[in-house]
């Protein structure tokens, strides 16, 4: 298996940084990016992982970053927001805000790699989409789902577009995963924080919620050599929530 040079984005906690440590366990060179640095630490101190603060809504940020990082073979995009609402319930700067997270820097990323990759005949983008997408109408989640939609179709038109120049792009599309996103959503959303959830167990087939370590396991499959001929692909990880 050849090393990789691997770029993740919102690898402070949760699925970010379980994807982080999986590609550095599995012998890949990693550069685990957040906003805040302090959730940064412990990768470096517990796992030798390079880490870098970066806000990826910061165009200027993410080119110059960029710019110093060099080569980069992998993108793992796991920056996220997951807005709670029907359309009648997103305000203009809702949807905004959640463009501006979900899908722009993407776009930006892509951007930013992409040419590098075009000119070694090589790369990897890995963007993290979601069941709520355009796989599966969710209920509450008009700007998630809308801006997870775009992350599908933004991979896929890369995916189409550069396939003859060794570059792939694939999306995960995790259902309901235990992170501490998904813990801070449930304390919001009322004072039962035990039923709360219970209800996004029970929405699961499995009878249980995903756990990070198993989004991170198909990252590091889609980042390595083995996965050379999938691309273009949005691959449902969700215990049967889509079935």
């Amino acid at each position: 298996m050849s090393t990789k040079r691997c770029f993740v984005t919102a690898a402070g906690q949760g699925i970010g940084r379980a994807i982080a440590i999986g590609l550095s366990e599995a012998g890949h060179q990693v550069v685990a990016t957040d906003r805040d640095e302090e959730l940064l630490q412990s990768l470096t101190a517990e796992h030798g992982i390079e880490t870098a603060a970066l806000d990826v809504t910061n165009t200027a940020a993410i080119a110059t970053f960029a710019e110093q990082l060099g080569n980069t073979d992998t993108l793992v995009h796991c920056a996220g927001f997951v807005h709670h609402g029907t359309v009648l319930d997103v305000s203009d700067d809702d949807y905004d805000f959640s463009f501006d997270l979900n899908v722009r820097p993407a776009f930006r990323l892509s951007q930013a790699v992409l040419p590098g990759m075009i000119e070694r005949k090589s790369g990897s983008l890995i963007f993290i989409s979601s069941v709520a997408s355009s796989l599966k109408g969710v209920p509450n989640r008009a700007a998630y789902g809308s801006t997870k939609a775009a992350l599908i179709g933004l991979s896929k038109s890369i995916a189409a577009d550069f396939v003859r120049d060794g570059v792939r792009s694939n999306c995960i599309c995790p259902g309901t995963v235990e992170t501490p996103s998904l813990g801070q959503r449930i304390e919001d959303a009322g004072p039962d924080v035990e039923k709360q959830r219970q209800a996004f167990i029970d929405r699961q087939p499995m009878g249980r919620l995903g756990q990070p370590a198993e989004i991170a396991g198909l990252a590091v499959y889609l980042a390595g050599d083995n996965a050379e001929f999938m691309t273009g692909q949005a691959i449902a990880l969700d215990g049967g929530f889509t079935i």
